[in-house]
């Protein structure tokens, strides 16, 4: 088993709060520039004032592998909004400026990362106040390059697993994350789904052999049935394009208020079943 190397106090601070409450974290992810950048702050407070205890703020690309389409559309129309990467850290930057405290990470592909600079990601990202990254498309065996420098400077870059990762690819995640390590709970891209995987609880037993790094489950989580059922056996869950898709039957005007109020849905819902002594 891989031994903890922590980076961002407040992502372990955060998991670790919410082991003392015997419940699993809630990651509530968003699109940077969807509807609006304004709109952004304003979803990223109503998200904490909800419960969210953890935020994924996304990357606009053109071409985000990993995501169904529910995110894809919020990526284009963030682009088509002139939303650039130094936009959303300039959005984590206001949040603390407003006083946000609880972690957020930018969720993005290597292309625009590479574009930017990684050193200067990493430098414009911790004194914005971002405390990690995820890159979906960035094997652990090629991460290096992103690692080294993030680290450097207090960020954690996360990994991903999914149910066809080998024993030996789950090694060599555990060996290099930090922060924890984004469970993708299916084969496939993003996008609500209306029942988990029967073989989930096995799948993040077989990590859980590896690593005691916060384990976290995303992709399919889209009501609080599916959040309560992964609280059970992960430390974190994220919810994603069921947000986005409750958001958009809403008047733009009114989605602080749905955010706000389908996130404290959802995190009620992640407080775990007390144990039978």
């Amino acid at each position: 088993m891989s031994t903890r190397i922590a980076v961002s106090t407040r992502i372990q601070k955060t998991f670790d709060g919410a082991r003392a409450e015997n419940r699993a974290a809630l990651m509530p992810f968003i699109t940077a520039g969807y509807p609006s950048l304004e709109m952004s702050g304003k979803l990223l407070d109503a998200l904490v004032e909800g419960g969210a205890d953890i935020i994924e703020l996304g990357v606009p690309f053109s071409d985000p592998l990993a995501d169904g389409a529910t995110v894809q559309a919020s990526s284009q129309k963030a682009l088509d909004n002139g939303t650039t990467l130094a936009d959303c850290i300039e959005l984590v930057r206001a949040f603390r400026e407003r006083g946000g405290t609880i972690p957020i990470l930018l969720m993005g592909y290597a292309n625009p990362f590479f574009q930017y600079g990684i050193e200067r990601l990493g430098r414009d990202g911790a004194t914005a106040g971002v405390d990690g990254f995820l890159i979906p498309d960035l094997p652990s065996d090629e991460s290096e390059e992103f690692q080294l420098p993030f680290r450097a400077l207090g960020l954690d870059l996360i990994y991903f697993l999914a149910p066809t990762s080998t024993d030996r690819r789950i090694a060599d995640v555990a060996k290099r994350a930090t922060g924890f390590i984004y469970c993708v709970a299916l084969t496939g891209v993003t996008g609500a789904r209306d029942q988990l995987s029967e073989e989930l609880p096995a799948y993040i037993a077989r990590i859980r052999a590896m690593t005691d790094l916060p384990l976290t489950i995303g992709f399919g989580i889209s009501k609080p049935e599916h959040v309560a059922a992964a609280a059970e056996i992960a430390d974190g869950v994220v919810v994603a394009s069921a947000l986005i898709n409750h958001l958009d039957t809403l008047p733009t005007e009114a989605q602080p208020e749905g955010a706000r109020s389908f996130v404290r849905q959802l995190a009620d819902a992640t407080h775990r079943t007390p144990r039978q002594v």
